[in-house]
């Protein structure tokens, strides 16, 4: 099994670590897959109390890998890694903590606001650039990110798919706190072992009512989008995109 996904249980704690640095963490069909069966396996054992998602200090993610994404395009089901994944993060019972530090691109952005906690370094740099690649946005983020920023911060993220940097995603709520990139990790990791010490049927009541009328939400938005993305993936303005892409040009989209 690829390496490319590091699972690690301890005190209480699971974490699952983005560990391909090489191609900044790209994530592909299988590391999906990895991702949502550590979840899965999470929920189901009793030792695990909290989650916590990691990357490394110079990247959290860069997004879906190209190559891969291209040669498996993701279609609407629900059975596919991607959306077990995306399925597993929004449904995942028990805390979930995220330490991002360095780019954190489309689905590394989107994932987090999935997360109970997310601490960031202060290099870190969220962007959600579907619209560039004419596409749409993933994991419910079309209706989360309004719920977070506010509308017209929503549309600068998502239309404009402007990057914004930790301090912004600080103000906003994103995320909860900015640290040195180095130390992102441990205080992620630290707060996992303080929300561990604690009874997990109070944790995991107190997400429940927190979040109580939306999940459903979530997943119809995230099936509605999925839908969208799957038609999107076939038609001009993404084909142009991924083939300037892959040809590193810009995209002409005066024809889409």
């Amino acid at each position: 099994m690829s390496n490319d996904i590091l699972t690690h249980a301890e005190q209480g704690v699971m974490t699952i670590t983005l560990n391909r640095l090489e191609r900044k963490n790209s994530i592909t069909s299988a590391m999906y897959g990895a991702m949502a069966d550590a979840l899965a396996a999470a929920e189901s054992d009793a030792g695990v109390r909290v989650v916590v998602l990691q990357g490394h200090e110079t990247v959290f993610s860069a997004g879906n890998d190209i190559g891969d994404f291209l040669n498996q395009p993701p279609a609407a089901g629900m059975d596919m890694p991607v959306f077990r994944f995306l399925r597993g993060i929004a449904t995942f019972p028990k805390p979930l903590v995220a330490a991002v530090s360095g780019p954190a691109v489309g689905v590394g952005t989107t994932m987090l606001m999935h997360c109970d906690l997310v601490y960031a370094g202060d290099n870190a740099a969220f962007s959600m650039p579907f619209v560039n690649l004419g596409l749409c946005p993933e994991a419910a983020s079309s209706l989360l990110v309004p719920q977070m920023l506010g509308y017209h911060r929503a549309a600068e993220a998502l239309l404009l798919g402007e990057p914004f940097m930790a301090e912004a995603a600080l103000e906003v709520g994103l995320v909860n706190r900015v640290v040195p990139p180095t130390e992102a990790n441990g205080v992620a990791r630290a707060a996992a072992l303080k929300l561990a010490a604690k009874p997990l049927s109070s944790l995991i009541e107190t997400k429940r009512l927190m979040k109580k009328g939306q999940e459903q939400r979530v997943l119809q938005q995230m099936d509605d989008e999925a839908k969208s993305f799957s038609r999107m993936l076939g038609e001009p303005a993404a084909k142009e995109a991924f083939g300037a892409f892959m040809e590193k040009r810009k995209p002409d989209f005066s024809k889409c």
